[in-house]
């Protein structure tokens, strides 16, 4: 499957998600004591590995590059070795395999170069769109998904004529944001049946997203108005034309809890462990702050603006964003949209 957003960008370079992914560390990091407690108090490792020879799977979908992913697995490991080692097992007994997956142009050699040294851990790359079957059924353990679940698969084709002027479903009609709506939960429910064919029963996934109070703006769509504005003043400069940025749509959606647990119980293939909006961070508010985050947007979307504008005018577009930064911040301030807020959510395998 053509997926409509590209992968992070690649590399070790400037412009690099390696380099420039420091808050979703922040994000990963935030989620860990969570994380632990549900797994702790859930997951039967005993019984998992009973059906699985002493072979611990685990699978990170959407992984990027690096690093936050290794340090995801690592901790899901520790947690379900202190669990073995107080159900009375041995942990050392335990064989873990982690599959990273991500799309086929994902930079995975970057990824495998930057595997850390010393670890627990078979590692293998598994290429391809998560929004269907990735693995064989029931050979997964434990399934994780940061900050990925909110690129819907594709752009509803209806926006091509209705969403003319805007990039995103923020500030857009209520036509606008009920189609990315139903794509996203189009897309939620073919994910959970394939990851409901994929996780032992008694396995779960942890997900977290970037998500938001039911009503409510989150700070990423601010960001999209503002880069509409930049794209807007291109349009008038003569240097792209209106038609480029009419047929543009940024694959995005940040769900409500109300949202999320509506899709997971009709799907029924998972039972709701935790889910649960969270404040993540304030947003940045140093100027050092501010340029980390226009580092880590630019890091997250070149590769789908570069797809749809051509490389050289993505570099016009990040000039101009570094040019008016002060420009996107007063717009957070003043739409008071919620900053760092992320959507948890721990499923189990019925």
């Amino acid at each position: 499957m053509e997926e409509a957003g590209a992968p992070m960008n690649g590399g070790m370079g400037k412009f690099s998600y390696a380099k420039n992914s420091h808050f979703q560390r922040e994000e990963h990091n935030s989620a860990k004591n969570l994380i632990k407690d549900v797994l702790t108090q859930n997951l039967d490792v005993r019984t998992l590995m009973s059906s699985t020879s002493n072979k611990f799977t685990i699978a990170d979908l959407g992984c990027s590059v690096g690093p936050n992913t290794f340090l995801a697995m690592e901790h899901i490991i520790d947690v379900v070795e202190q669990k073995y080692h107080t159900q009375g097992d041995n942990p050392t007994n335990l064989e873990f395999i982690v599959y990273f997956n991500d799309q086929v142009a994902n930079d995975f050699n970057t990824l495998f170069a930057s595997l850390p040294t010393g670890r627990r851990y078979y590692a293998a790359g598994v290429p391809g769109s998560f929004w269907g079957r990735l693995f064989p059924e029931s050979s997964i353990c434990v399934a994780h998904s940061a900050a990925s679940v909110h690129w819907i698969s594709k752009i509803p084709k209806e926006l091509l004529d209705k969403n003319k002027g805007k990039i995103h479903y923020t500030g857009a009609t209520d036509e606008v944001v009920g189609a990315y709506a139903a794509q996203f939960e189009e897309d939620m429910d073919v994910f959970l049946n394939a990851r409901g064919k994929e996780i032992v029963q008694g396995g779960v996934i942890v997900i977290t997203t970037p998500g938001v109070a039911d009503g409510a703006t989150n700070y990423l769509g601010i960001t999209f108005t503002f880069l509409e504005s930049i794209l807007i003043d291109m349009v008038g400069e003569g240097l792209i034309d209106q038609d480029e940025v009419d047929s543009f749509n940024i694959p995005h959606v940040y769900p409500s809890v109300e949202q999320m647990s509506k899709i997971v119980e009709k799907n029924g293939c998972f039972s709701i462990l935790k889910m649960e909006l969270r404040r993540i961070h304030a947003g940045p508010k140093s100027s050092l702050e501010h340029e980390a985050a226009i580092m880590t947007i630019r890091a997250v979307f070149e590769g789908t603006f570069a797809n749809h504008f051509g490389n050289k005018t993505v570099e016009e577009i990040f000039r101009r964003v570094i040019r008016n930064k002060s420009k996107l911040f007063s717009m957070e301030e003043s739409a008071k949209a919620e900053l760092g807020t992320q959507l948890f959510a721990v499923l189990m395998r019925k």
